[in-house]
């Protein structure tokens, strides 16, 4: 028997290796004989997708070239190869799988890890061999050991495998015909921009939501509202109150005053009308999933969500193995763990350097409920506790993360919040003023872990106030004070994440509010942060002092696919809906694919339509490709851009191989001089090129389909 196991990336097989004792080879790790494994076997991995789907050209010569007539890109059946980059590493996974006689699949415990392992599997011919699977939360080693003596029956995962390749196809085909699809039109319009434009099932409609803000903002026009407010003096000190409701005019309010013969410019005799005092309690945050560990450390460090994910994926991978599985969308742990939290809660207690006596050691179900666990449980500290060398060690970015999830962890065993809030009614002649007031009870979960000021922020009217009763005579100043109705504000990266997660709210659609709220919103925990980076790296939002905002590229789009479902988050909720159900064996990944097929031909017929909505002109004015020297020769659709060692074109990513270098026989070779290859196919006469044999002559550089050639001036005939 020879059994190898197949890890997601490096980190993960050398976490899984340090449970055993080990041999380091070329690509892979080999265990000796141990009681689990007592033939030994071999751990290889991935880095991260070892295949991936064919391009275009290869299913048809066709699809080489970006051609309305060539669109949708709708292949009969999908194909995968191995990535060229990992291809050597392919090599050594394929040789240990083909010798292999039982393969163990232990990449991340999730549908894209599920899509990784059976790829590469199923890509090498070895889909027909028994498996098995490793599920996982903690990388520590007597979760590594206890998952290997407790491995799953692979085949009951073949739905999320189904699932995930189903999305994978989906969003091919949409990335790769609406892509097409909408650069070629844009560009026929004269729009062009740094490379396509790119357009997908989530990055799309996420930029729309986006657009959809920055738009109200823009066209916020700010009314004046006047307001009427008063100072009341008593024995026992001043409090504020104000009028219920707004006045559209300065004139509406000194109406209502003087029916009640009020003045601004004397004091009015009132009394305290009711004292109405309730008793608030604020139950302690839940845990923490990945959405709201990113929306925090954006609030409260800046952080961007990508970085945030890197950092906790750190404090999870080898060798630090301090918090769980990262990827996660549940706030809810289990019975065991809360076991062992509540075993080493001092310990914990010690790091964050705050002692307290726990007010309630009983699990309760806003945090612990097993039902609501499925792939993963939420970030939490493991059982591993860091001694002061290891702390000392951890960087400022790690040290915030970490103390974070420890004090939300914390806060579990915590009481609530409690305060007193104080609801006091002033009569001014028959004007009621309204007073609010705060008094805190009980510190409870609030000792350890302050909520960032979202409380203040939402309870801002909240104010001392004196210890009065009904009845008491007060003083009145009253005025009346002009405001002005602000616009919504740009969101933060946090808050793209929070909108992102919950975007169900903006829709109006009844069953696609419950559709997305079920599946929670655009993208997945593992994907938001990265499709907020592919819109920056497009060039469709830009991010500053924390503010996201389109910028005019990211206009155009938004304009060009207004009122298609490729900008709206109905589509993901259907498409979410469906794979969900494909992962539950209710529907099948052959109808998901054919129905998208469906999709992408709709919208090629539909786009031209569309494209009416966008204001080219102004578009042409606005996008200004600075770093752009000239359109890409090759393919018509990229623009040659300075890639610091050469030229190249911006599509390449696309499959367009055009560059030009930047020193040709020992002559570095200009911008202005690729800008004239590109547009006419020939350069000036260039000075001082260099012979092998360091000769130096002047020549033509010309463009042809072999590349660069030379071209020496004519003499001028001698008269």
């Amino acid at each position: 028997m020879s059994t190898v196991i197949l890890a997601e990336k490096p980190s993960q097989a050398q976490a899984y290796a340090s449970a055993f004792s080990t041999k380091k080879k070329d690509g892979y790790i080999e265990i000796l004989n141990d009681s689990i494994f007592p033939n030994g076997t071999k751990i290889t991995w991935g880095v991260g997708h070892l295949v991936e789907l064919k391009e275009p050209s290869q299913y048809k010569s066709e699809w080489k070239q970006w051609s309305l007539d060539h669109l949708p890109i709708v292949p009969e059946s999908f194909e995968f190869q191995p990535t060229t980059k990992t291809k050597d590493q392919y090599n050594i996974v394929k040789r240990l799988l083909d010798e292999a006689t039982k393969i163990i699949i232990a990449t991340d415990c999730d549908r894209e890890g599920e899509n990784i392992a059976r790829s590469i599997i199923e890509v090498s011919g070895n889909d027909h061999k028994p498996m098995k699977r490793l599920w996982i939360n903690s990388l520590e080693k007597h979760e590594v050991i206890n998952g290997f003596k407790n491995l799953q029956d692979a085949g009951s995962y073949q739905p999320l495998y189904q699932e995930a390749q189903a999305r994978q196809i989906g969003d091919w085909m949409v990335g790769m015909t609406g892509t097409r699809l909408y650069s070629v039109l844009l560009q026929q319009q004269g729009l062009k921009k740094k490379g396509a434009w790119s357009v997908g099932r989530v990055q799309t409609p996420t930029l729309k939501l986006i657009y959809d803000r920055q738009k109200s903002i823009e066209n916020f026009k700010s009314e004046p509202f006047f307001e009427i407010e008063g100072a009341f003096d008593t024995d026992k000190g001043r409090y504020q109150g104000k009028v219920k409701g707004r006045y559209k005019s300065n004139v509406d309010a000194q109406l209502h005053l003087q029916e009640a013969n009020v003045s601004e410019k004397q004091q009015t005799k009132g009394y305290i009308s009711s004292i109405e005092k309730n008793e608030k309690r604020n139950k302690p945050p839940k845990l923490h999933s990945l959405s709201s560990l990113q929306t925090l450390a954006n609030q409260k460090f800046k952080y961007s969500p990508s970085e945030t994910l890197k950092i906790v994926q750190s404090l999870y991978d080898n060798p630090l193995k301090l918090v769980s599985y990262p990827r996660t969308d549940t706030q809810h742990i289990t019975d065991n763990e809360f076991t062992y939290l509540k075993e080493k809660m001092k310990r914990y207690q010690s790091i964050v350097d705050f002692s307290f006596e726990p007010e309630t050691t009983d699990p309760q179900k806003r945090y612990v409920d097993a039902s609501k666990v499925q792939e993963h449980y939420a970030i939490i500290p493991t059982k591993k506790i860091p001694d002061y060398h290891t702390l000392q060690k951890l960087d400022e970015k790690q040290i915030n993360i970490y103390m974070e999830i420890i004090k939300k962890m914390l806060g579990m065993f915590c009481s609530d919040y409690i305060y007193d809030e104080t609801l006091m009614t002033t009569n001014v002649n028959g004007i009621d003023f309204i007073s609010k007031g705060k008094t805190e009870v009980h510190k409870g979960w609030k000792q350890i872990h302050q909520d960032n000021g979202q409380e203040d922020n939402e309870n801002n009217e909240h104010q001392s106030l004196p210890i009065l009763e009904k009845g008491t005579e007060v003083k009145a100043d009253v005025t009346i004070k002009e405001g002005k109705t602000k616009p919504p504000k740009p969101y933060t990266q946090g808050q793209l994440i929070t909108l992102m997660k919950t975007c169900g709210k903006n829709i109006d659609d009844e069953e696609a509010q419950e559709t997305l709220k079920e599946v929670e919103g655009l993208g997945t925990e593992a994907t938001r942060s990265s499709i907020i980076e592919a819109l920056m790296k497009q060039g469709y939002i830009e991010v500053k002092k924390n503010k996201v905002s389109v910028t005019e590229e990211g206009n155009v789009l938004c304009q060009s696919v207004e009122g298609t479902l490729l900008s709206k988050p109905e589509m993901t909720a259907k498409w979410e809906q469906f794979l969900k159900r494909i992962g539950q064996e209710e529907a099948e990944k052959h109808d998901f694919i054919e129905n998208t097929k469906k999709f992408v031909n709709k919208l090629v017929h539909q786009a031209q339509e569309d494209l009416q909505n966008v204001n080219t002109e102004y578009a042409k004015k606005a996008i200004e490709d600075q770093g752009s020297m000239a359109v890409c020769p090759s393919c018509q659709i990229g623009n040659i851009m300075d890639r610091k060692k050469f030229y190249g074109c911006s599509e390449y990513r696309n499959g367009c191989k055009q560059t030009f270098p930047k020193k040709f026989v020992g002559k570095t070779i200009t911008k202005t001089q690729v800008k004239a290859l590109c547009e006419k196919g020939i350069t000036s006469v260039i000075k001082g090129f260099e012979s092998k044999k360091g000769n130096t002559f002047d020549a033509h550089l010309i463009l042809t389909d072999e590349g660069l050639q030379m071209e020496f001036p004519k003499k001028k005939m001698k008269t």
